[in-house]
C-alpha cells in the first residue's frame, strides 16, 4: 500500500494538489456564498412583502402583494443559483462565456420545440402585471375553477371544494373569471307558491334581508343594503321572486346560504309556501283532482 502512495505522489506534484484543493475550496465557497445570499434575499423580499401589506389599504392589494411576493422569492431563486453556478464553474477553470454561448445556442433550439412553455411564462408576467389573478381568489379558468393556492410564471395551482388540486399552464388561460375581485354579489332566488301574495312575500324578504345587514356576524360582511329586483321568473310551479346582496370578496356564497335559512323560516312563521313539484292526478268522469308530490325515489 505504501508503494502504490509513494507511486502515486510521484506523478502527481504537491503543488497541483494545492491548487486542486484551492478550487475545491473556492467552489464550496461559492455555492455557500451564493445559498447564503438567495436566504437573505428572500428574507429582504419577505420582510418589503409583509411591510407593503401593512400599508395596504384594501384586502385585494393585500392579496397583490402577497402574489407578487411569491413570484418574486421564485425568479430569485433561478436568477441567484443561475449565477452561483456560473461562478462556481468559473472557480474551477471553466470558462463562462463558451457556457453561456452554449446556453444560447441550446435556448433557440429548444425555444423552437418549446413554444407552449414559452407562451406560458409569457401569459404568466402579463397575468401579474394586469392583476388578473391573486393568492386566495376563487377564479374558473382552463375549464377548472377553484381557490388560487399559488401562481407562479409558469402555471396556477388552486384547490376546488372537493379538495382536488388543479395545475393550469399559463399558456392555457385565455379567459379569466375572477368571482372574488374587488366586491362580490349574492344573488339569491325564492320560490314562491303562485296562490301566495307576491308583494306580501317581498316584505318578509326585505324584512328578514335588513335583519341579516343588521347582525352582528353577518352585517360586516354586507357592503350595500339588499336590492330587491321583483319578479324574475313565472316558473312551473313557483313564482320566482330575486333579491341581491353586496357582500365583501369571496363572502357571496356563505350570505347567500344563510338568506335563504332564514327566509325559509320567515316563511314557515307567517304561513307562505315553498312550493315543491307536484303531479295532479284526475280520475276518468271524475270531478275531483289528487294532488301528489313527486317522489325523487
Amino acid at each position: 500500500m505504501n508503494e502504490q502512495l509513494e507511486t502515486l505522489f510521484k506523478y502527481i506534484e504537491p503543488a497541483k494538489l494545492l491548487d486542486l484543493g484551492l478550487q475545491a475550496a473556492k467552489f464550496l465557497l461559492v455555492i455557500v456564498v451564493a445559498l447564503v445570499v438567495l436566504r437573505l434575499v428572500k428574507t429582504a423580499i419577505d420582510r418589503v412583502g409583509k411591510r407593503m401589506q401593512s400599508r395596504s389599504e384594501t384586502l385585494d392589494d393585500q392579496k397583490r402583494v402577497e402574489t407578487l411576493t411569491r413570484v418574486l422569492k421564485y425568479v430569485a431563486n433561478i436568477v441567484v443559483l443561475l449565477m452561483g453556478a456560473l461562478i462556481a464553474l468559473g472557480t474551477i477553470g471553466i470558462s463562462i462565456a463558451p457556457v453561456l454561448a452554449a446556453a444560447g445556442v441550446v435556448g433557440l433550439a429548444v425555444g423552437f420545440g418549446a413554444q407552449s412553455l414559452v407562451k406560458d411564462y409569457f401569459t404568466g408576467i402579463v397575468l401579474l402585471i394586469e392583476n388578473q389573478i391573486r393568492a386566495g381568489d376563487f377564479i374558473e379558468v382552463g375549464g377548472k375553477s377553484g381557490t388560487v393556492e399559488n401562481i407562479t410564471l409558469r402555471y396556477v395551482r388552486m384547490r376546488d371544494a372537493h379538495g382536488n388540486v388543479h395545475f393550469v399552464p399559463n399558456g392555457q388561460i385565455d379567459s379569466v373569471t375572477n368571482s372574488t375581485m374587488d366586491f362580490a354579489y349574492a344573488v339569491v332566488d325564492i320560490g314562491i307558491a303562485y296562490k301566495e301574495d307576491v308583494d306580501a312575500a317581498i316584505q318578509v324578504m326585505q324584512k328578514v334581508g335588513a335583519e341579516l345587514a343588521e347582525d352582528e356576524t353577518w352585517g360586516p360582511k354586507i357592503t350595500e343594503s339588499m336590492s330587491t329586483f321583483g319578479v324574475q321568473e313565472l316558473a312551473d310551479s313557483a313564482v320566482i321572486v330575486r333579491v341581491r346582496f353586496k357582500t365583501l370578496p369571496g363572502e357571496q356564497w356563505g350570505i347567500r346560504r344563510e338568506y335563504n335559512k332564514r327566509i325559509k323560516a320567515a316563511f314557515d312563521n307567517v304561513g307562505i309556501e315553498i312550493p315543491f313539484p307536484h303531479v295532479t292526478m284526475c280520475p276518468s268522469g271524475g270531478t275531483s283532482d289528487v294532488a301528489l308530490p313527486i317522489s325523487n325515489s
